[in-house]
């Protein structure tokens, strides 16, 4: 019996490899192997179609002491992460909070919400260019309307005021996945413990920042991480909002003077433009990698706080 047993069990072993080989083929043929590739390529000098040069970490180096636009772009990466990760985070949070214990429309408000989540990048683009276009921008006309502006600003054309739109066009689009993440987590909080606060005679506030904050810890850090890595990511909102109308305006990448370039978006100019150059923007790509990861490690040990045990 034993024997049978063992054989038995020999031949089932191999059948949960069998059906995980297709996926693990794709995986490997899609993802693994392109990344491996573009490893590999990132120490040549290659426009895709030519012959491969070898040059070593020279396109590494020159990222740092030959490319200007790469430090703008990474700068502009940051910046505009610092500003919109806290500013969605604590939308988020404090929506979620008005909204978990509200009683009529609370579904009809949580959908409002989320809708900007759920809506194409492209669309989002064009609404943008378009409220803060400056002819036709709605923005325009409701501030000469009150009379805050004498004649129309041009929002795309200004540095400063441009991060602004950006900053804003992600916090309008997170806020609903921010808001749904938090009233998901705030369900899991035990009601006993509220009611015990409220016997204790706690206000709403300190219910809040003494028992809702700290009891949300681990959804928040989850939050800055994931806000951490999709910042650095960042290519969608700037680059759709300066197409259009606002390529118009002043017709060349990154906006006025390269000030909404990201990292991601000069990664895409260099290696799948008309002078393409995909070594280096093999290189550029995997420079962002090391930065995320290091982003991602120190964003998780501040987030710990200070008993080091993050909870």
């Amino acid at each position: 019996m034993n024997k049978k047993k063992k054989s038995a069990l020999h031949k089932a072993g191999k059948w949960p490899y069998l059906f995980c080989l297709p996926f693990l083929s794709a995986y490997f043929l899609f993802s693994m192997f392109p990344m491996l590739y573009s490893l590999k390529i990132s120490f040549y000098d290659w426009n895709g179609f030519g012959t491969k040069t070898f040059v070593g970490i020279k396109n590494y180096l020159d990222l740092f002491t030959k490319d200007p636009l790469f430090l703008k772009s990474l700068g502009n990466t940051i910046i505009l992460m610092a500003f919109s990760t806290p500013i969605t985070v604590l939308l988020g949070l404090g929506v979620a909070y008005l909204l978990f214990d509200i009683g009529r429309g609370k579904r009809i408000y949580q959908t409002v919400n989320f809708f900007p989540y759920i809506t194409t990048p492209v669309a989002i683009g064009f609404i943008f260019s378009y409220l803060f276009d400056w002819q036709s921008g709605y923005v325009n006309k409701l501030l000469i309307w009150l009379g805050a502006l004498n004649e129309p600003f041009f929002w795309l054309g200004s540095e400063i005021a441009s991060k602004v739109i950006i900053v804003i066009m992600i916090v309008w689009r997170y806020l609903g996945y921010y808001m749904t993440i938090y009233l998901a987590a705030m369900t899991s909080i035990s009601s006993e413990v509220y009611e015990a606060a409220a016997v204790d005679g706690a206000s709403n506030f300190k219910i809040f920042t003494k028992i809702t904050v700290p009891m949300l810890r681990n959804t928040t850090r989850f939050l800055i991480i994931t806000s951490l890595i999709g910042g650095l990511q960042m290519f969608e909102e700037p680059k759709l909002l300066f197409s259009g109308w606002a390529s118009l305006g002043n017709g060349q990448t990154g906006g006025p003077g390269h000030t909404a370039l990201t990292t991601v978006w000069k990664f895409f100019n260099d290696a799948f433009s008309q002078d393409s150059r995909l070594g280096y923007g093999s290189a550029m790509a995997y420079t962002l990698f090391v930065i995320i990861m290091l982003f991602s490690v120190v964003g998780f040990r501040l987030s710990r706080g200070k008993d080091g045990k993050g909870e």
